[in-house]
């Protein structure tokens, strides 16, 4: 071997190359509150909205809004909300309690996914795709409490997160959008 292919394989060892490529949102397994598997493939194409929910938050109202973006726009963006119940307890509700909470008091008819954990030990792998720019090639996040937003492109990329104070219609989310 010549002497420059030796010091270059002597490199190779001491040098990271991690090339290795984000996972794929559309690879990740959740369910829907009632139980059944959410193919988040089936969003290709359209922006995704993830938010963790919860009923009984001080921005809870924000369901009316998330359903009002969701109608306006449903044909390019889905909202998918994620029930957790993480921050004060503010979502201790079973599926179908949860469900019937958010048709009764605001009408959702947007996707509700079975309830997890979007931080620690039992974090869901839609949140640790979601806030590791490792896995999301994008940027690393922690949810803060709920009503946290995060907006994933039609081609499965994240662009960025919006922390509860953002409203779903605010001009930061709704300049994707048009």
């Amino acid at each position: 071997m010549n002497p420059f292919k030796a010091f270059l394989a002597t490199l190779g060892s001491k040098v990271s190359t991690n090339t290795s490529k984000p996972t794929s949102i559309y690879d990740i397994k959740i369910n829907t509150l009632q139980g059944k598997n959410l193919d988040l493939s089936k969003y290709k194409g359209k922006y995704i909205l993830f938010v963790n929910v919860a009923s009984k938050c001080g921005f809870t109202p924000q369901y009316k809004e998330l359903q009002e973006l969701y109608t306006k726009h449903k044909d390019k963006l889905e909202v998918i909300g994620v029930p957790c119940n993480q921050f004060g307890k503010q979502e201790p509700g079973n599926a179908s309690e949860i469900s019937e909470f958010c048709a009764v008091n605001y009408g959702v008819d947007f996707t509700i996914s079975e309830k997890v954990d979007v931080k620690g030990t039992n974090q869901h792998l839609l949140y640790k795709w979601l806030t590791n720019s490792a896995k999301n090639g994008v940027k690393n996040s922690s949810v803060k409490w709920n009503f946290q937003k995060y907006l994933v492109n039609p081609d499965g990329q994240l662009i960025d997160f919006y922390y509860s104070t953002t409203s779903p219609k605010s001009s930061k989310i709704l300049k994707h959008l048009k």
